[in-house]
């Protein structure tokens, strides 16, 4: 894994963009896996300016959601859809058939979790995943527990989780997760994750001691060939 530590989270983010672009210009066609949440809201951002300027450069990017909460509202604040919507898929003009993504209020989420297998399964694998990190250690709906899921599916989420500002906020709670496994996201030819704020500090220090368990489900990126982890100096404890 390579570390790149940054003295603000505005370096580390624009750090992050150029990596994004620099392969979607090997690739147009590359299936980029989004995560949501604070840490990822600056590079998308950038991303989004990159557009104005080469519209043409995202002609064929696809995209694939990481994970959603569920029970609630496609629509509702809060939910993964709206934030990528506003943050990723209409700033890069991303039409429908080059997105795949949970519907959150599914008449049945394990239908819905092989629906999304499939897809990935055709599409993928994930050329480029952008991760956070949970303050549990979490990525994506993947919950610290005595065994981790492979594949898609219906997740319990934690009482950490439920307090995630996404969530708290919301005035219909989510009551499970939809998530991509954790072999969805080892598939990945690349990973780049993304951690900042002093808050994050104790649960960076966990991920970065490369002791992996399933205690700590970011530890298992430990194994993938292609990982670039992004933090910041307030979460980086040296």
């Amino acid at each position: 894994m390579r570390i790149d530590i940054f003295n603000t989270y505005d370096e580390l983010s624009l750090k992050a963009k150029e990596l994004i672009v620099q392969e979607i210009r090997k690739d147009k066609n590359l299936l980029l896996c989004t995560a949501t949440g604070g840490s990822p809201t600056k590079t998308y951002e950038l991303l989004g300016e990159t557009y104005q300027k080469e519209p043409e450069l995202f002609s064929g990017l696809r995209i694939i959601k990481l994970d959603e909460w569920g029970g609630i509202a496609l629509d509702q604040p809060g939910s993964c859809e709206s934030y990528l919507q506003k943050h990723v898929l209409q700033p890069l003009q991303i039409p429908e058939e080059r997105y795949t993504g949970f519907n959150s209020n599914p008449e049945n989420p394990n239908a819905e979790c092989k629906r999304i297998q499939e897809r990935l399964r055709k599409e993928g694998p994930i050329d480029l995943c952008i991760l956070g990190i949970g303050m549990n250690g979490h990525i994506a709906f993947n919950e610290p527990a005595e065994f981790l899921e492979p594949f898609c599916h219906q997740a319990e989420l934690s009482e950490m989780s439920l307090q995630h500002k996404m969530a708290s906020g919301m005035q219909v709670k989510p009551t499970y997760g939809l998530t991509l496994g954790m072999a969805d996201i080892l598939h990945s030819k690349m990973i780049i994750i993304l951690i900042h704020g002093t808050h994050k500090k104790e649960i960076a220090k966990k991920f970065l001691s490369k002791k992996i368990s399933s205690s700590v489900p970011a530890s298992f990126l430990w194994l993938h060939p292609n990982v670039i982890c992004l933090i910041d100096s307030n979460a980086y404890e040296s």
